[in-house]
C-alpha cells in the first residue's frame, strides 16, 4: 500500500540532525579533518536546514 501527498504539494520531510560521532572515533592526534570538526560542519548545515523548513511548516512549532 502507497500513501501519497496531494499533487499540488510536494514532499518536504523534516530534517533529520547528523549522527554524533561515537567518543572513539576522534583520535585526539589534531587531524586537519577531525570527525568533530565535520560533525560541527553537519550541525551547522542541520540546523540551518531546520530553520528554513520550520520558516516552511510554522504548524510544527509547537512539536519542536
Amino acid at each position: 500500500m502507497t500513501t501519497s501527498l496531494p499533487s499540488n504539494r510536494p514532499a518536504d520531510p523534516r530534517p533529520q540532525p547528523p549522527p554524533a560521532p561515537a567518543p572513539g572515533d576522534c583520535c585526539g592526534e589534531g587531524c586537519s579533518h577531525c570527525v568533530l570538526d565535520r560533525y560541527e560542519l553537519e550541525l551547522a548545515r542541520y540546523r540551518d536546514a531546520l530553520a528554513a523548513w520550520l520558516a516552511r511548516h510554522p504548524e510544527a512549532h509547537g512539536g519542536v
